[in-house]
Formats: C-alpha cells, structure tokens, sequence
C-alpha cells in the first residue's frame, strides 16, 4: 500500500505485521491443542456475526478458541471482552448451525494465552455464556 510521493502507509504495514503476528500465533495454538489431543475443525472461522479463531473437538468436547497475543496472561484474558465474547458466541451458534453432527457435544469457550518468552497457556472454560 504505497501513497503520493512512495511513502508507505504506516497503519496498513502495521496491520498486516499484527495480522502475520496473529497468524503465527494461532499456528502456534494450534500445535499445542494437537499435542493436547484435539482434533483442529477449524481455523479461522467466520461468521456475519463473528469469527473464531480455532474450532477444536477432544472426546465430547467442542471447544471454541480465542488466541490472543499480549505482554501478559492477564492482558491476553483481559482482551476478549463482553462484546467479543458475545460475537464469539454468535459464532459458535452459526458454526453449530452448520455442523449438526456436533449438536450433542458439551461447548467451552476457550483462551489461549501467547505471551512472549513464555510457553502458550490454555485456559479452558475461560467464559460461559
């Protein structure tokens, strides 16, 4: 995204580091649900309402997967906020309406915490509807 003159613009090349950075992370939490026993169904999911960064199943078990990148675990949980945990949601109620296989499985909203220089933390069942 260049402008008048080739001078780049700031905000796009800062999007797209966060998005790469984003991108990586989610790879990365990926990993560790897989290494933890689950089955990824999906990444990056979207719905009208919202998206849903991982989709993953263990057992009876549908888990429904933000991964936030901060300086902090608590920063990362203290990211998904009330209103994107309702978009999350709404998500996860478009994606069941899509999958009707998984209707009778038991739903968790999930956290993964990336925080650098540590391992991922998952925190399970870290908000209920």
């Amino acid at each position: 995204a260049r402008h008048q003159g080739g001078r780049r613009n700031m905000s796009t090349d800062r999007r797209r580091r966060a998005n790469r950075r984003g991108r990586g992370a989610e790879t990365l939490a990926a990993g560790l649900l897989r290494l933890k026993g689950y089955r990824i169904l999906a990444r990056d999911f979207r719905a009208p309402s919202g998206e849903i960064d991982i989709v993953a199943a263990r057992g009876r078990t549908l888990a429904f997967v933000e991964v936030k990148t901060r300086e902090s675990r608590a920063a990362a949980l203290e990211a998904v906020g009330f209103h994107q945990r309702g978009r999350i949601i709404r998500a996860a109620e478009h994606f069941l309406s899509q999958h009707a296989g998984l209707q009778g499985h038991d739903l968790r909203f999930d956290v993964i915490a990336i925080v650098p220089g540590r391992l991922p933390e998952h925190v399970t069942d870290a908000w209920r509807p």
